[in-house]
């Protein structure tokens, strides 16, 4: 296999957080949750498999057969709950690594994709999926090699514990780090770690700082951080582009639209991810 890294490609294929979102205020960014596909030198990554996986699934069906490894931050809903619906699973000839972090009681990634399979909850078992599908219990600070291809994993603070990733080739380097909650005093040092010089840095901006903070109807200890808190990461980890994600469905269009000027006065190549956006670190 070559050593040249010829292509890092990202698309974005689900932006949300916590539940999907349709309809009419949510067209320019999206109403999916969370999944992101970067294709990387031969490599395929798919990380998290909320209801974008179903459209990122429908894409491939052309190009069968498929080889990808797909990385879940952790199982809460939002994040798996496309997975059933992938329609490559299903076809014979493909092959997807699947990798995921063990729950605090055990549950492996393939025990929490196969339970949310199960009846009365969905109508065929994991078991009936007839792509070739490997799974791998994998921990924070571990590395792994595909091809020229590296991935590191860190712990997030997020309840029943996630996984942040950063995906490394040759000079280029992209990092995605969603659900985790931000400390009053300091920042996080294992974000800081993975974000360290990236070209572009997906992070969880669920909130804004008036909503976190709200006496009324507070988020601290929910598992999620603002935008103006992705900033001092942004500038701490020296990261060229930073891409704000897991948009909270109250979160309209134009809400967001006004949180992009927002975010631009404090680090000007902020951009916020919606459905369709690509990246070309390439280019």
């Amino acid at each position: 296999m070559s050593t040249i890294c010829d292509r890092f490609e990202i698309k974005f294929w689900g932006v949300r957080g916590s539940i999907p979102c349709p309809g009419t205020e949510t067209v320019r960014y999206g109403g999916n949750t969370s999944c992101v596909e970067m294709r990387v030198g031969q490599q395929r990554l798919i990380f998290d498999g909320g209801t974008g996986l179903r459209l990122l699934g429908k894409s491939m069906l052309c190009e069968m057969p498929i080889i990808g490894h797909l990385f879940f931050t952790h199982s809460h809903w939002d994040h798996i709950q496309g997975f059933p619906f992938f329609a490559p699973a299903f076809i014979p000839g493909n092959k997807f690594h699947i990798y995921g972090l063990p729950a605090p009681n055990g549950a492996t990634i393939k025990q929490r994709l196969h339970d949310q399979m199960l009846h009365p909850n969905f109508p065929v078992p994991l078991q009936i999926m007839q792509a070739n599908l490997e799974f791998y219990d994998i921990e924070a600070r571990e590395i792994i090699k595909l091809g020229n291809v590296t991935v590191e994993t860190g712990k997030l603070n997020h309840p029943g514990e996630a996984l942040g990733y950063r995906v490394s080739c040759q000079d280029l380097a992209a990092v995605y780090i969603t659900d985790t909650e931000h400390f009053p005093d300091h920042l996080d040092e294992n974000v800081i770690y993975l974000a360290r010089n990236a070209d572009v840095l997906i992070i969880d901006t669920t909130y804004t700082n008036e909503e976190y903070y709200d006496p009324k109807f507070t988020k601290v200890g929910w598992g999620h951080s603002t935008w103006q808190e992705a900033v001092k990461v942004a500038e701490a980890a020296k990261v060229k582009k930073l891409v704000l994600f897991h948009h909270d469905p109250a979160h309209n269009d134009d809400f967001l639209d006004d949180i992009s000027k927002q975010v631009k006065t404090f680090f000007p190549n902020a951009i916020l991810a919606k459905e369709g956006l690509v990246i070309d670190l390439k280019v």
